[in-house]
């Protein structure tokens, strides 16, 4: 009896260094370990009232769950992206800021800082939505017809993405004045959670719905992990490839309407500046092979939000600015080295060594 119940869980205890999720889920948890040992201050969250009078969360963990519902919307087009071409998408920074800079001219008009909003907002929202995903789908032409390699492709974004939205708004920093805009980066009147994760949890439905209820992830998987195979039973690579560009390119405007939201206008140099390597970051330490092929997408999400606490928690350690990257690099290194699927599987041939190891003995 006793036998068996070994057997059972070193089977449980291999099944779980397997699973994909296994790593960011326990990333988390030794961070917020670190956090409540260091200081248990961390989990406080207290409900008091804005500058409009209305009840507001705070809090370090508010702030993780509100900065990271970007990064999260983010790592779901990029898990697609790297998932179909085998490469990212380094060009999302300035992609938002394009998206951005797109919202705030149909807002303003010409006035960069009128009264009133010259254009309903969801009208604004979907403009950008058609700009990102133009952008996208240029991004997927270069990777999926024209074979080039996608940091390579997403270069010439990445490169030019900040002066184009400055010419949007003619390199003026329009400005918002309308209340109804700061909802969607901040607070909506009378609810205590911000706006940010509900859009977020909106957005992770949406995806959870199509990848159920649709193949998409299915072909992309295939296109990832062979493309002339899927060719070959009946799937079109180079439009699977470049649809996934062009979802990423939706993500892009949900995460540039938060983002100008926040603070109604915008700052083309600075606006998700180096966003697009948390997003990356992110599909990595979800376990997701960098390479293409099978994905998951929670683990990404998950991973998202690991990154955010990451950053929330070396600020609040008052890591100079400047030295963050570099503090940043390190735990991500090793927690990404420790998620990749090599790694688990190394892991897991170990584990049955030992389990094979005590069995000779006994």
């Amino acid at each position: 009896m006793s036998t068996k119940t070994k057997r059972s869980a070193s089977d449980i205890f291999g099944s779980i260094l397997r699973n994909q999720i296994t790593i960011p889920l326990a990333a988390l948890l030794l961070l917020l370990i670190f956090n409540f040992v260091a200081d248990p201050g961390f989990f406080k969250i207290s409900l008091g009232m804005n500058s409009a009078g209305n009840p507001v969360l705070s809090g370090y963990l508010i702030t993780v769950i509100n900065m990271g519902s970007e990064l999260a919307i983010l790592a779901i087009g990029m898990t697609l992206v790297t998932a179909a071409s085998g490469g990212q998408d380094i060009s999302v920074g300035a992609a938002i800021a394009i998206a951005g800079s797109t919202i705030l001219r149909v807002l303003c008009g010409k006035d960069s800082r009128p009264e009133t909003l010259q254009a309903p907002i969801i009208v604004a929202f979907l403009v950008a939505v058609i700009v990102a995903m133009l952008f996208g789908a240029f991004n997927g032409v270069l990777v999926a017809v024209f074979k080039i390699q996608p940091m390579v492709a997403t270069l010439i974004l990445y490169t030019a993405g900040r002066s184009i939205a400055a010419w949007i708004n003619n390199n003026e920093l329009p400005i918002v004045s309308d209340e109804t805009f700061a909802v969607f980066g901040g607070f909506i009147p009378g609810c205590p959670i911000p706006t940010p994760c509900f859009i977020a949890v909106a957005c992770m439905i949406i995806i959870a719905l199509v990848l159920k209820f649709t193949n998409l992830g299915l072909y992309a998987q295939s296109v990832g992990i062979n493309e002339s195979s899927s060719r070959l039973n009946g799937l079109n690579p180079v439009f699977i490839k470049w649809l996934t560009y062009v979802i990423l390119g939706v993500c892009v405007a949900v995460a540039a309407l938060i983002k100008t939201s926040r603070l109604s206008s915008i700052n083309y140099s600075v606006i998700a500046k180096d966003i697009e390597m948390d997003a990356i970051l992110a599909v990595a330490l979800g376990g997701n092979a960098l390479s293409g092929g099978k994905f998951n997408m929670a683990a990404s999400i998950i991973g998202a939000f690991v990154i955010q606490l990451l950053t929330t928690t070396l600020y609040k350690f008052e890591v100079q600015s400047d030295a963050l990257p570099a503090y940043k690099a390190v735990v991500v290194i090793l927690l990404v080295v420790f998620s990749a699927p090599t790694v688990r599987e190394k892991m897991s041939q170990m584990s049955k060594k030992l389990k094979a190891g005590k069995k000779e003995v006994a």
